[in-house]
């Protein structure tokens, strides 16, 4: 046999597999909602006595945990960030009314 015949038959014609094994890596999601978005906005603009620069840092430090796959963690890191930021729209509230009764028994 000629060494071109040879090589074709050691090759073979293309193989087909019929068997494709798949692999599957189920990750879990964890759904925590980590508030950054609305404690950026407390920071920004309702920044009472410093609480949603505090409730940003929570919100980022929940992100960071949800991240590792931590969600415990992330989970307090979000409920402190959610108590944060509401207590800053409260008080900011609050004294946004103070103000406005002031200015008009001012006048």
């Amino acid at each position: 046999m000629p060494k071109e015949q040879q090589e074709v038959v050691v090759l073979g014609g293309p193989h087909i597999s019929t068997s494709a094994t798949t692999t599957t890596i189920n990750m879990p999601e964890i759904s925590t909602p980590d508030h950054v978005v609305w404690s950026l906005f407390s920071t920004l603009f309702m920044n009472f006595c410093c609480l949603g620069f505090i409730a940003y840092a929570y919100s980022v430090k929940s992100r960071d945990r949800k991240m590792v796959g931590d969600a415990t963690g992330a989970q307090s890191y979000a409920s402190t960030a959610r108590c944060l930021n509401i207590s800053s729209l409260i008080f900011t509230i609050l004294m946004t009314i103070i103000f406005i009764i002031i200015y008009l028994t001012k006048k």
